[in-house]
C-alpha cells in the first residue's frame, strides 16, 4: 500500500509525477493555505513536502501517521525541530542544491549595493542624467577590498571563492569551527565577530536563525562597523535588529546594505527600508532561479520518499529520530 502525501507548496509538473509514482498524494493550493487547512491534511498523511510555512506543534497534534517532512529549503527555523524529534517524525531539507544560485545573490547585492546601481538606475529613469556624473553619483570599489563572512559554511565557502578569486579581496570569517579548506584555497582568516566587524568593508550574514544568532547584529555591532562599510544580508532578517539597522543607515553609522531578507516578510510597504537610497531590497530572492528551485524541489522529493522508505541517509536535520527504537 502506497504512503500518503502532502504537497502544500506548488511542484514542478516532473517532480509531482516523481512522487505519484511513489505515493498518494494530496496537494493544497499554496495561495489558499492556513494553519488550519494545514493541520487539517496532516492527519491524513504519512509525509508532507513544502515550503515557506511555518509548522507549529500545535498543528501535528492530529498528524499520528506522520512520519516525515521535507522542505524545500536548508532553513528550518520554520519548524520546532526539537519537538518533531520528540514526536519521531523525521525532517530532511536541501542543503546542497542552492548553494551557488545564493552566492551569486550575495555578490550581486555587495555590487548593486557599493556601485549604487539601483539608486542610479532609478536617477536615469527619472531624466536626471543630463551632463557626465560627478561624485555626487560615484560609489566604492569592491576590487581589493576586505570580505568579513560571519558563517563559513557552504554558501559562505562560494561567497569566499569569487571573492577571493574574482576580486582579490581579503576574506575574514567567523565560524564555529576553522573551515581549514577555504583557508588555504581562499587565504581566509578565521577571526572573532568584534574583530571581523572592525575590520571588514562589506559584511555578509550566512549564519541560520537559531535563538544564539538572533539579532546577532544590533546598534553595537552596527556601531562597531567601519563607516564606510556596507551590510550583506540574504540568511534570515532577524539575524538583525531591523530597528537598529535603520537608525543606523539614517546617522551614517554605516554606508549602506544589501537586503534580501527581513523580520517580517513579505516586507510591509511603510517600511523606512523602501526609501533609503543607501538599501538595495530585494524579495527574498537567494535561491530564486529557474534551476536551481526546480533541484530543490526534486532533491525535497527524493528525500521525502527515501525517508518513507526507511532509505535516506543524507540531508537529515534531526539525526536522532534514526536511533529511536
Amino acid at each position: 500500500m502506497k504512503p500518503n502525501i502532502l504537497a502544500y507548496k506548488a511542484l514542478p509538473d516532473d517532480v509531482l509525477a516523481y512522487l505519484r509514482e511513489h505515493a498518494d498524494v494530496v496537494t493544497l493550493d499554496d495561495a489558499a493555505l492556513s494553519p488550519g487547512t494545514l493541520a487539517a491534511a496532516l492527519k491524513d498523511a504519512d509525509g508532507a513536502i513544502g515550503a515557506s510555512v511555518k509548522v507549529t506543534p500545535a498543528m501535528l497534534e492530529g498528524a499520528t501517521r506522520l512520519k516525515a517532512l521535507s522542505t524545500i529549503s536548508v532553513g528550518v527555523d520554520q519548524f520546532d525541530v526539537d519537538d518533531l524529534t520528540r514526536r519521531g517524525i523525521l525532517l530532511a531539507h536541501t542543503p546542497d542544491v542552492l548553494t551557488e544560485s545564493t552566492a551569486d545573490t550575495v555578490f550581486a547585492l555587495i555590487l548593486a549595493s557599493a556601485r549604487r546601481v539601483v539608486e542610479l538606475a532609478d536617477w536615469v529613469r527619472a531624466g536626471q542624467w543630463q551632463k557626465s556624473v560627478g561624485e555626487a553619483q560615484f560609489g566604492v570599489e569592491v576590487q581589493g577590498k576586505t570580505l568579513g563572512i560571519v558563517g563559513l559554511g557552504r554558501i559562505g565557502g562560494a561567497l569566499a571563492r569569487r571573492a577571493a578569486l574574482g576580486f582579490d579581496m581579503r576574506v575574514l570569517y567567523t565560524n564555529r569551527h576553522p573551515n581549514e579548506a577555504a583557508e588555504r584555497a581562499y587565504g581566509a582568516k578565521r577571526v572573532e565577530l568584534a574583530e571581523l566587524l572592525g575590520a571588514a568593508d562589506f559584511v555578509c550574514l550566512q549564519v541560520p536563525l537559531t535563538a544564539e544568532t538572533r539579532h546577532l547584529i544590533g546598534a553595537a555591532e552596527l556601531k562597531a562597523m567601519k563607516p564606510g562599510a556596507i551590510l550583506i544580508n540574504t540568511s534570515r532578517g532577524a539575524i538583525v535588529d531591523e530597528a537598529a539597522l535603520i537608525e543606523a543607515l539614517r546617522h551614517g553609522t554605516i554606508l549602506g546594505a544589501g537586503l534580501d531578507v527581513f523580520e517580517r516578510e513579505p516586507l510591509a510597504a511603510d517600511s523606512p527600508l523602501l526609501t533609503m537610497k543607501n538599501v538595495v531590497a530585494l524579495p527574498h530572492i537567494g535561491s530564486a532561479t529557474r534551476e536551481t528551485r526546480h533541484a530543490m524541489a526534486r532533491c525535497a522529493a527524493e528525500n521525502l520518499v527515501a525517508a518513507l522508505a526507511g532509505t535516506l541517509t543524507r540531508n537529515i536535520v534531526n539525526r536522532e529520530v534514526l536511533k529511536r527504537p
